[in-house]
């Protein structure tokens, strides 16, 4: 199996206290990675040393087998943060269109990208809406519709789907299963239980260190309990949501 991001002995401090210590981790290329942990556990520190936003105190992280560099990393990946960055006083058009120039999308293809990844998280027919008219779950769609305007080969989504009601939340996973179909690579952070099951494959996030990775049945298998949230009680730690 393929791996397209590679994390080797990653260690990360901030000042005397440390967040992540020696994960290695294999992400497979067209697979949905979920990075699983309750708050506090690291995952969004992770995802920035993935994506070059912090610096690794110690290890390495390689994409496509070459150590990272961000430069060469960026035209290939969409990010989408735990908090919306949007214009509320703008449309959704005018917030996607501004976002297509920054990625350097000609004018000729904007509309129908723009459209295409509107359509994607179903948000097409509110185009034209101005952002402070959006409820939260819309905002977090146009959100991922703008991570997608680029067309990346990779997503890192942190944590996409918190404050969304569990009908909405299912829609949006349908929609990253169908991404996943496209041929995509997605890392997702979640820190919610049912959500982990929707993943291909999960590594375990607990006091900043990988405590497993594998399936999600591979993992139950391996410890012998029947839900994820047991192999965290068996780790000392807490129980996260279900």
């Amino acid at each position: 199996m393929d791996s397209i991001i590679q994390l080797s002995a990653l260690s990360k401090s901030f000042g005397s206290q440390d967040v992540l210590n020696n994960i290695t981790l294999h992400i497979p290329k067209g697979h949905i990675y979920g990075l699983l942990g309750p708050s506090g556990s690291g995952k969004t520190t992770l995802i920035k040393l993935m994506i070059g936003l912090e610096t690794p105190t110690s290890g390495t992280v390689s994409f496509k087998g070459n150590e990272l560099k961000a430069s060469d990393l960026y035209p290939t990946i969409g990010y989408m943060a735990q908090s919306d960055a949007l214009y509320d006083e703008l449309t959704a058009k005018e917030n996607l269109s501004f976002m297509a120039s920054l990625y350097g999308l000609k004018k000729a293809e904007r509309k129908g990208q723009i459209e295409k990844v509107m359509n994607t998280v179903d948000l097409l027919e509110h185009l034209n809406k101005p952002v402070h008219q959006y409820s939260g779950g819309m905002k977090r769609r146009l959100s991922l519709a703008i991570a997608l305007l680029h067309d990346p080969e990779v997503l890192f989504l942190d944590e996409p789907t918190v404050g969304i009601d569990p009908v909405l939340r299912k829609e949006i996973w349908d929609s990253f299963h169908r991404l996943k179909e496209e041929g995509r690579t997605l890392i997702i952070t979640t820190h919610v239980m049912d959500e982990a099951e929707r993943c291909d494959q999960l590594g375990l996030l607990q006091h900043g260190e990988i405590i497993s990775s594998d399936t999600p049945a591979g993992i139950k298998d391996a410890y012998g309990v029947s839900s994820i949230e047991d192999v965290f009680l068996k780790n000392g730690g807490v129980s996260i949501e279900n």
